[in-house]
């Protein structure tokens, strides 16, 4: 059984908002400011850097939420 530590609710809340946060940075949407790097309106111009930065962050906020704050427990 596994048993989770305080801390482990606000880390997997953090990765679900880095994943919303990924995947609408490549929604394309006409009212933009400017083109994205990949030549197409999308919510944020930096689209390709930025979605490897959040999907980068989803993946740290997911492997620590795993290695400190969730124990595995004898039964």
């Amino acid at each position: 059984m596994k048993e989770r530590k305080k801390g482990h609710r606000f880390l997997l809340i953090l990765t679900i908002i880095f994943t919303i946060a990924t995947i609408s940075t490549v929604l394309p949407i006409l009212p933009a400011s400017k083109d994205s790097m990949l030549g197409y309106r999308a919510h944020c111009s930096f689209t390709p850097v930025s979605t490897l930065i959040c999907i980068v962050a989803a993946a740290i906020t997911c492997i620590i939420r795993k290695r400190k704050f969730t124990v595995e427990r004898a039964e």
